[in-house]
């Protein structure tokens, strides 16, 4: 049956359609907010995947370019693949649901949202997140839910919810936020340099305005929400972990996880799950979940030790940093580089700089935004973590640890007036044991101050974990987690930013949210963490951005002429601007309002360039002396070039002090000569001297 429900959010309608379509999935909202129109199912597999130790969850935004009234380009004219916008969004999706599902559930679960119209008054990622919210909600889904989410803006320090597409432009903030009924269960922001007592007062009004959109989607379960179905449970059978204490006592465990080397850890487990796989030989059922039984085990131990007793596998203090160390120059010939490591984390990043002709161009649903001038790559190489693998190309965690340490940086970044250069940074995982995105941003903003880019203060970033008992009160933050915290823990808090405040934030938790007494906390802890960074290791390596670019970076020169006057420098059918580009050896990029940038490695070429077309644009001035070659003669005197879209004539009687028989005697064709302006008359006609311009 169909049913309608809506409710004002943030100053509009947001509407619900349910029963009206896909009535196949296992739950579907058509969502409408504004004009913005997103369809969201949620599907399940009837049985659990089988040979499978983690709950296999499929998020897609779909963005269709029909949306936008666009035609999508390329040969084919289709969507292709997803887009790294429909990727990160696929992904905040996903980060705060997943928790709410059931852990032991092992059915295959698809969320997909397909993006039918977009209203720039209406965010058709927020769109999407509450239409998965709902889909599930009202689906057979086993689901312990409903979550909703909010996004904050701030312009001139006043917060705004859901912003469109022009104040997002505008604002110091993107932050989004998701909540259940209680707890905060995810934070995705952006910030220049928001002070931490303004982001925790953001994400909390954010919180306060989900719980009115959780009552709303309340509603709508009460009248179309389905029984959840039941499952066949995978978890660990009880007996098991009965037998496996008895073989490997809680102690003998302890001994097992607790070093700070990775590898041990690893090699240490390793003969424990061979221990075990001989102990059970013949209980084939148990084989087939003894891998994540002694997981289980591990982490049922870990969290112990550090909850109960403060005790962290590697030995650290709860507060404690790894060892960190930093060097820049590591790469020659590169524009940029720098080395940051952390215990067994270490990332190397390098910074290319290129004119903004090489920005990335967008063909997205985002209508204001259309080129990326700043790229931040991640790669993660299967031998950073000890294991083999084909490369596939970056995947969706690659692609969001780029976009979080992008984020992290674009607050500091020069404008392109103080610094006209495309900027793509590459952040190569050496080795990773927890927290590499954090890593990488300390990387390259090493790296872009050795490669001469003028950034407005040094970023730092770290990660804090958790982990919680069986109250609200019994937790325990930890400062820099490595991978083992990251697995067993509750949540890993990233927060990166300056000395002045916090530029990105990504939390990711297992459990149903946090409450606000943690979530300051992490904050604080970060903030304490990533001043340490910045002033013990940073800062020792590099303290400052460099006053020029490397040698081998392209030098650019900029100048700005009459946007009427681009078609000269360009000439027919671009004869006059590869002419230029041919002389000297530079390349010339020239924007719509006049601003004409100059790009070489050699100076004297790209000043020559330069010269070249400020003598097509700029009016010839009598009295002034130009230089120029002489490209024809007559009887009567000699043509000179001024510029390629100017000649001057110099008549035979002022080519010399004395009289001249024949032209040529004193100038041939070729020649280069210093000529001054007698006249220009109303035709253009320019009357130059050579015995009168200073020699």
């Amino acid at each position: 049956m169909y049913k309608k429900f809506e409710m004002e959010l943030a100053g509009r309608t947001l509407r619900v359609d349910v029963g009206r379509v896909a009535k196949q999935a296992n739950g579907a909202a058509l969502m409408h907010y504004g004009d913005t129109v997103v369809l969201s199912t949620a599907t399940a597999s009837e049985k659990p995947r089988d040979g499978i130790d983690f709950f296999p969850l499929s998020v897609e935004y779909e963005e269709k370019m029909y949306s936008v009234g666009k035609i999508p380009g390329g040969f084919n004219k289709r969507e292709g693949k997803a887009s790294e916008n429909a990727i990160l969004t696929s992904r905040v999706i996903d980060r705060p649901m997943r928790p709410l599902f059931p852990k032991d559930y092992r059915n295959d679960v698809t969320l997909n949202n397909m993006v039918m119209s977009v209203d720039p008054e209406c965010s058709p990622e927020l769109t999407a997140m509450l239409g998965s919210a709902i889909a599930t909600a009202i689906s057979d889904i086993p689901f312990d839910g409903p979550c909703a989410t909010t996004q904050v803006g701030m312009i001139n320090g006043e917060l705004i919810f859901n912003p469109n597409s022009t104040q997002n432009l505008e604002s110091d903030l993107k932050l989004t936020v998701a909540s259940t009924r209680d707890k905060v269960i995810m934070i995705e922001a952006g910030a220049n340099e928001v002070p931490e007592a303004k982001m925790i007062e953001a994400i909390y009004a954010a919180h306060e305005l989900n719980q009115k959109v959780i009552a709303f989607i309340d509603k709508i379960v009460a009248e179309c929400g389905k029984p959840k179905h039941s499952y066949t449970s995978c978890a660990v059978p009880e007996e098991l972990f009965e037998a496996i204490k008895e073989l490997v006592p809680p102690a003998a465990m302890e001994e097992a996880v607790f070093t700070d080397e990775k590898q041990v850890r690893e090699e240490n487990i390793r003969q424990i799950k061979e221990k075990l796989e001989e102990a059970f030989a013949d209980k084939e059922d148990w084989l087939a979940v003894l891998d994540e039984a002694v997981y289980q085990y591990q982490k049922k131990t870990v969290r112990k030790m550090i909850l109960k007793d403060h005790k962290r596998p590697d030995g650290r203090q709860i507060t404690q940093i790894r060892p960190l160390s930093a060097e820049v120059d590591i790469i020659p010939r590169v524009h940029g580089s720098a080395m940051f490591t952390r215990g067994q984390t270490q990332i190397c990043n390098v910074v290319t700089l290129a004119p903004l002709s090489e920005a990335q161009k967008l063909d997205g649903l985002d209508t204001n935004v259309t080129t990326k001038r700043y790229m931040h790559h991640y790669n993660f190489p299967s031998y950073s973590v000890g294991e083999t693998k084909p490369s596939r190309g970056p995947g969706r965690r690659e692609i969001g640890h780029g976009a979080l340490a992008e984020r992290a940086l674009i607050p500091v970044l020069p404008s392109e007036d103080e610094f006209p250069y495309a900027i793509r940074s590459v952040s190569e995982t050496f080795e990773s044991n927890g927290s590499t995105s954090m890593a990488s941003t300390c990387a390259s903003c090493m790296s872009l101050m050795a490669a001469g880019v003028p950034i407005k203060k040094m970023v730092a970033g770290i990660s804090c974990g958790l982990v919680t008992g069986e109250t609200d009160d019994d937790y325990v933050l930890l400062t820099d987690i490595q991978g083992l915290e990251d697995f067993f823990g509750d949540m890993d808090f990233k927060v990166t930013g300056t000395t002045e405040g916090i530029t990105a934030i990504q939390m990711d938790i297992k459990i149903h949210g946090l409450t606000r007494p943690i979530v300051e906390g992490a904050i604080a802890r970060c903030r304490e963490a990533r001043l340490f960074i910045m002033d013990t290791c940073m800062k020792p390596a590099i303290a400052a951005p460099r006053d020029h670019v490397g040698e081998l970076a392209p030098k650019i020169i900029q100048t700005k002429v009459d946007p009427e006057k681009i078609g000269e420098i360009i000439g027919q059918r671009g004869k006059t601007i590869n002419a230029i580009i041919e002389e000297t050896g530079v390349k010339i990029d020239i924007d719509d309002d006049g601003n004409v940038f100059i790009c070489g490695v050699e100076q004297a070429g790209m000043d020559k360039a330069l010269k070249i077309i400020r003598s097509i644009v700029d009016p010839i001035e009598v009295g002034k002396t130009y230089e120029g070659k002489v490209v024809r003669i007559m009887n009567f005197g000699a043509f000179v070039e001024l510029s390629p879209n100017k000649d001057g004539l110099i008549h035979i009687s002022k080519l010399a002090d004395h009289r001249v028989e024949k032209v040529e005697d004193v100038v041939n064709i070729g020649d280069v000569v210093k000529v001054k302006v007698l006249e220009v008359d109303r035709m253009g006609k320019i009357s130059l001297s050579l015995k009168d311009a200073e020699q």
